[in-house]
């Protein structure tokens, strides 16, 4: 919080509300889409457990570099940790996925409702980019955040079509 009371003491602090509006919106988003794929779980065993731990600790280290990359104004390195830490997220939800269609099989409701989990792949792949891109610079890297924000934004549709029907 700013030392003064006057409005333009929030200035400073722009860039640290930012990265935490982006940072929130990328937990909104994993916990929505996390709860749509239970959805269309019956079961899980102790490599799911584990997958979700995983998870678990890539999303517990967002509020350590949203606060970095906030608190110095959107710099480099920051910028490019921030990104590692969502690429790592993301590949944990993805192996999350993984574990659960190896307990549910190539039949299941889950298997039918992911399909090839083309936003899965493609969004690493929009990470692995924005991380290159920031060395060029972080505004490059932080507009392709946001763009895998957007693209996640609304939660799965094909577990809640596919979970509906079955």
């Amino acid at each position: 919080a700013p030392e003064e009371t006057n409005l333009a003491a929030l200035r400073p602090l722009l860039p640290v509300f930012l990265s935490y509006v982006l940072s929130f919106i990328y937990v909104g988003i994993y916990w929505n889409n996390h709860h749509h794929l239970l959805q269309a779980v019956r079961q899980v065993n102790g490599a799911v457990l584990w997958a979700n731990l995983h998870l678990l600790f890539w999303l517990s280290l967002v509020s350590f570099t949203t606060a970095w990359m906030g608190e110095h104004d959107f710099a480099t390195w920051p910028v490019i940790l921030y990104g590692v830490n969502l690429w790592l997220a993301a590949l944990a939800y993805y192996l999350l996925v993984r574990a659960l269609l190896a307990v549910h099989g190539p039949d299941s409701v889950l298997a039918k409702a992911i399909g090839s989990d083309t936003k899965g792949i493609v969004s690493l792949l929009i990470y692995t980019a924005a991380i290159a891109l920031a060395f060029v610079h972080a505004l490059i890297a932080l507009a392709l955040y946001a763009t895998v924000a957007i693209i996640w934004l609304i939660p799965d549709r094909r577990i809640e079509k596919t979970v509906i029907t079955h």
